[in-house]
C-alpha cells in the first residue's frame, strides 16, 4: 500500500513546487516590467508570493536566476505566438492588417510588434538593463532562453528579408538593424511616458508607436527633380 501511494505523494509535491515556481516567475515578470532589474529586490519577490526569502532561494539561487526564469518564460511565449502566426498565414501571399491588404511578411511583423506592445502596456513584458554582466552571463548560459531567442530571431529575420524583397521595408537597412528596432519596442520608454501622461488610451499609444516605427522603416520615395 505504501509503495503504491509513494509515487502519488511525489507527484503532488512536484506539482506544488511547480505551482510555486510559476507564482515566483509571474511575480518577477511583473516587477521587472514595472521597476526593471536593478530596482527589483529578492525581498519584494518573496513578499509578493507570500513565502520566506529562504524558501525562495530553494527554487532560485540568485536575483539573476529569477530574471533568467522570467525571460525564458517570455521568450517561449513569444516563440509560441510567432509560430502560430506563421502557421496561420503559411499558404497566403497577402493578408489584411488594420483593414488594408498587405504582404504576409509585413503583416506578421506588424502583428508581432502590436502583440509585444499590448503585453508591455499590460505589465507583462519584463524589462532588463542593456548592460549587466552577471545577468547577461545567466541568460547566455540558459539553453532554453538561447534556443528560444534564436528561433524568434530566425522567424522575424525571415519576415524582414521578405518584406524588404517586396519593397515594404527599406532594403538599404541591414536586416539586423530592423530586427533590433523591433526588439526595442519591448522596452521602449516612449510607451511608458505616454501611458504615464494619461492622455491616450492603450490602443492610441499602440497606434502611435506602430506608426513611428514602421513608417520609419518603409522605403522612401525620391522626389522627381
Amino acid at each position: 500500500m505504501t509503495a503504491t501511494l509513494e509515487p502519488l505523494k511525489k507527484s503532488f509535491k512536484a506539482q506544488m513546487l511547480e505551482a510555486r515556481e510559476q507564482a515566483i516567475t509571474a511575480s518577477v515578470n511583473r516587477l521587472l516590467s514595472e521597476k526593471g532589474f536593478d530596482a527589483m529586490t529578492v525581498d519584494e519577490v518573496a513578499a509578493e508570493v507570500g513565502i520566506a526569502k529562504a524558501s525562495l532561494y530553494k527554487h532560485f539561487n540568485s536575483k539573476e536566476e529569477l530574471a533568467c526564469a522570467a525571460m525564458v518564460q517570455a521568450i517561449q511565449k513569444a516563440q509560441g505566438y510567432l509560430e502560430d502566426l506563421n502557421a496561420q498565414s503559411a499558404d497566403n501571399t497577402e493578408a489584411e492588417f488594420e483593414g488594408a491588404r498587405t504582404s504576409v511578411a509585413l503583416y506578421k511583423l506588424k502583428a508581432s510588434t502590436r502583440w509585444t506592445l499590448q503585453l508591455k502596456l499590460a505589465g507583462q513584458m519584463p524589462t532588463l538593463p542593456s548592460h549587466n554582466s552577471s545577468l547577461r552571463a545567466s541568460l547566455m548560459a540558459s539553453r532554453p532562453y538561447m534556443d528560444g531567442l534564436m528561433k524568434v530571431s530566425d522567424l522575424l529575420g525571415a519576415w524582414i528579408v521578405q518584406a524588404q524583397k517586396e519593397g515594404f521595408i527599406n532594403a538599404a537597412l541591414p536586416p539586423i538593424t530592423v530586427l533590433y528596432t523591433l526588439y526595442a519596442r519591448a522596452c521602449d520608454p516612449v510607451v511608458e511616458f505616454l501611458k504615464m501622461s494619461e492622455l491616450h488610451s492603450n490602443e492610441e499609444i499602440i497606434e502611435m508607436v506602430m506608426t513611428t516605427c514602421f513608417d520609419g522603416l518603409m522605403v522612401r520615395k525620391t522626389k522627381a527633380s
